[in-house]
């Protein structure tokens, strides 16, 4: 049952995400005005804006004008439910859940506005590092009282220290600056700011290896890519959403990912 509740909560969610998605770019407010048909501008009702089914009920077209409404809305949904779902079956409830939840979320927004338009948002960005830096904060203290008050807090031991999201923002946004520097511009400033805020919520060693998975999902990706002639050379590949691909990765399963590397050098 809880599932179904995390999953139904992911998809609602993700109604949400769309808008930020087509809207943040366009440089307008996700709140005003209500959600309408980009054809023929008609406001849309409740009945229309039911996540998944209304696109499922209505064919995939405005009830007004009959446009097409593109899948990726619906995929979105399901796929925030989907990763939402991932999130509390790593870590069940609890403030790391709540942290998961959100990191996702800016993770999908990102993704999409990036390979929509190759462009990462600096208000996001900001945003993204601002609430990392508060939910890491409430959350050491939300420690500090459970032991202060003498309860484990073993469950809680995910948290980030401050030196950690310190290190990490500096190591995130600085390896992808010297990658910058070092291309001559293959890498763009929205990734590595991006890369910095990641390192305020993930901490040195998430954030060292979400890069690492990064580069080796972009290069992998990237191949079979070119090889199926989806993109020619020339064609930009954005590489924010292998950043958030590689995030996601590590703030689930980092630790298992640490585990078995120990284990592999020993």
């Amino acid at each position: 049952m809880i599932y179904i509740l995390i999953i139904l909560t992911g998809i609602f969610i993700g109604s949400f995400l769309n808008v930020c998605i087509a809207r943040l770019p366009a440089h307008q407010s996700i709140s005003t005005p209500p959600s309408h048909c980009p054809n023929c501008n008609r406001q849309l009702t409740a009945y229309d804006l039911i996540p998944i089914l209304s696109w499922l009920f209505l064919r995939g077209r405005c009830r007004y004008c009959g446009a097409s409404i593109s899948v990726r809305y619906p995929a979105i949904e399901l796929l925030t439910g989907v990763l939402f779902a991932l999130c509390f079956n790593e870590f069940g409830l609890g403030p790391e859940l709540f942290k998961a939840l959100i990191l996702t979320s800016f993770l999908i927004v990102i993704t999409f506005i990036d390979y929509d338009h190759q462009l990462i948002l600096d208000r996001v960005v900001i945003w993204l590092a601002g609430t990392g830096v508060c939910i890491n904060v409430l959350i050491n203290h939300f420690n500090i009282i459970l032991q202060y008050i003498g309860v484990s807090t073993a469950f809680y031991a995910g948290y980030t220290s401050f030196t950690s999201m310190l290190l990490g923002a500096l190591l995130g946004g600085g390896l992808l600056l010297i990658v910058a520097l070092v291309s001559r511009g293959g890498m763009g400033g929205g990734d590595i700011k991006f890369a910095a805020a990641l390192g305020l919520w993930l901490g040195w060693q998430y954030t060292l290896m979400t890069l690492l998975l990064a580069f080796l999902l972009g290069g992998v990706i990237g191949v079979v890519v070119l090889a199926l002639k989806i993109k020619g050379r020339k064609d930009v590949i954005p590489f924010g959403p292998f950043i958030a691909l590689g995030a996601f990765i590590s703030l689930l399963y980092g630790i298992d990912l640490l585990r078995i590397y120990i284990r592999w050098l020993l």
